[in-house]
Parts: structure tokens; sequence; C-alpha cells
């Protein structure tokens, strides 16, 4: 499984996260601590807000470890909103195009989790993808395609919350008509410059571990505790939907229906 962290509060470099704590994002490419392996080395990537309207990106498939840019950019940009994503492949080709986080336009989205079966119904799910946004489908993984379902539901007037689940629901009412017994896991980020919505959810009771700390000036989603202050990071309840804004924690239960329209 994947591991990322999601960060909004006050101004930081990205180093200060993604590099520095002692069990930093850089640190779980190696040595995750409660992920199915401890390695995540299928390539890397993080996205941020700055002036621009649209978020910076920069993604790669080496080791997040192994790579002298990574630590450069990080030491140099600074951000009140970003992301950072470590990757695991589950059946999808390590190339860029598959690393997180995803961006268009003003969004970001990255994922940790897998649709069970996936390859019996992807071009199903993909044909739910609307004309207006298949184009911006350049990679292979169900992650992306969850993204850009989600999008075409808030263009559609959902909220981001109501669109993470109908996407999710969408590829859930595939798998049951596929037969699939294998689990849908979602632990999901989605920003928008302004507020980062993230769930943790599975079909099973058994979604991926999703923690939250808040700080006096900061709140950070991680997939694991990223330093040593323990008793700053909560984890996540199954099936909850928290959306952050500046330092405001809003915490929902999240529920997936079935699109049997699908």
């Amino acid at each position: 499984m994947c591991r990322f962290l999601a960060y909004s509060g006050a101004p930081v470099f990205l180093e200060d996260l993604v590099a520095a704590p002692c069990h930093s994002l850089i640190h779980q490419s190696l040595h995750a601590a409660e992920a199915k392996t401890g390695t995540n080395g299928d390539g890397f990537g993080v996205g941020w807000y700055g002036t621009r309207h649209e978020p910076g990106q920069y993604r790669e498939v080496r080791p997040a470890w192994s790579d002298e840019n990574l630590l450069s950019i990080a030491r140099q940009v600074r951000s009140h909103l970003f992301f950072a994503h470590v990757r695991a492949a589950t059946g999808t080709a390590t190339t860029r195009a598959n690393c997180h986080p995803f961006a268009h336009g003003r969004h970001l989205f990255m994922h940790n989790g897998q649709i069970g079966g996936y390859g019996a119904i992807r071009r199903r799910l993909e044909a739910l993808i609307p004309d207006s946004l298949y184009a911006a489908r350049v990679g292979t993984t169900d992650s992306e395609v969850l993204f850009l379902l989600t999008l075409a539901r808030i263009e559609g007037g959902l909220t981001a919350g109501e669109a993470l689940a109908a996407s999710l629901g969408d590829a859930l009412a595939l798998m049951r008509q596929a037969g699939i017994r294998e689990p849908l896991r979602c632990a999901a980020a989605l920003a928008d410059g302004e507020t980062i919505h993230a769930v943790r959810w599975s079909s099973d009771a058994r979604p991926p571990t999703l923690y939250l700390c808040r700080r006096e000036d900061s709140v950070i989603v991680a997939s694991e505790p990223i330093d040593a202050e323990r008793e700053c990071w909560r984890a996540l309840p199954c099936n909850t939907l928290v959306s952050v804004r500046g330092d405001t924690v809003a915490l929902t239960p999240f529920e997936v229906g079935l699109d049997e329209a699908a």
C-alpha cells in the first residue's frame, strides 16, 4: 500500500514534513510501519499551492529515498497546502503518469488502496468518465479514474464528499455486477487550494490507515504519524470524511451507496 500526507495551515517548507521528521514520508518510502509492505519505492510525487491558480507538481518514478531533486525542491518550496505521496504499485506500471498526486485544474488528488478485481471492470469504469474529462486520463491506475469521476460529479453540483462517495459507489456497483469478491479499500485526499477532503473507507471494514494531527497553526492528515509526538496523532475511524480548511477540522460519517445503473 502507498503512504501519503496532506498539510493545511501556516506556510511551511515541504522539507519540514516530507524529509525532516524521524518518520517522514521519505523514511516511510523505505520503512513504512503500518502498511502491508515496508517499502514504497514505485515512484513518488508532491503537489503544492502557491500564488498561481493551479497547483505545482513534481512526480518521478525513482524511489523517494534516492531522488536528490526531491530534497532540493522540498528545501525551497513553501506552501500553506500541499500533498506528498510515495507509491507501492498494485498491478499497474511504474510510470510518471501513474504517480500521485494527480492534478487537474485547481484540484489535487491522491489515493491509497485498491479497487478489487480492477482489471475485470476497468473498461466499464473508464467509460463512465465524461468526454469533457476523458482526455485528462493519461495513466492507467484505478486512482486516476476515481479522481476524474469525482471531478465530474463536482462539476455536476455535488459536494466533494458526495462526489467521492458517488465515485466509489460506481466502482462498487460494477464490482458486484462482475461477481468480484475482493474488497474496495480507500484512503484518499482531494484538495481545491483552500480545503482538503480526506476519506477512510472500505467495503470490508478494513480500510487503509489514516491519521489526523491538529496543531496550533496547522493540520496534517497522513497514512502514518510522521514524528514522535504520538499524543497529537488521532487514528480516524472507519468510514469517515474529514474536511480541513486552514486549521478548521470537521469529521462526518462517510457512506457509499450503490449506483446500480453503472
